[in-house]
């Protein structure tokens, strides 16, 4: 199994190295190796669940969900149920989210034609 180490996971991941410290501290990287050095290897395993986590947490999932989404897959598959629950909810709350972005992206684009169009007239009114 190939293994990772935090610059190289932080580096795929597109995230600091602070950022794997502080999630590793919150609990939400469970059973982290490390090499003889005391510093910390990640698994293929470990990056896949390490995707997951930056997916949730760009989704604006809670630390406090995510942490108990991590507990649920360290406990097995006793809680795929709660799982699927779990994401479906999530689901719905991004989508919620991305039509409030939308609509709102909306009274942005009103604001950028109007001064566009004041621009345009101030200029024309110079010439």
């Amino acid at each position: 199994m190939k293994y990772f180490s935090i610059s190289e996971a932080s580096a795929q991941l597109n995230i600091p190295d602070s950022t794997l410290r502080y999630y590793e501290k919150k609990g939400l990287l469970p059973l982290i190796e490390r090499d003889d050095a005391g510093r910390r290897l990640f698994s293929e395993n470990q990056m896949a669940l390490l995707e997951t986590l930056v997916c949730l947490k760009n989704t604006h999932m809670p630390i406090s969900q995510i942490k108990q989404y991590i507990d649920w897959i360290v406990e097995g598959n006793r809680t795929l149920e709660a799982r699927l629950e779990m994401m479906q909810k999530h689901k719905q709350a991004v989508l919620d989210e991305i039509l409030i972005m939308q609509e709102s992206l909306k009274g942005i684009e009103f604001k950028i034609t109007r001064y566009t169009h004041q621009i345009q007239e101030r200029n024309q009114d110079e010439d």
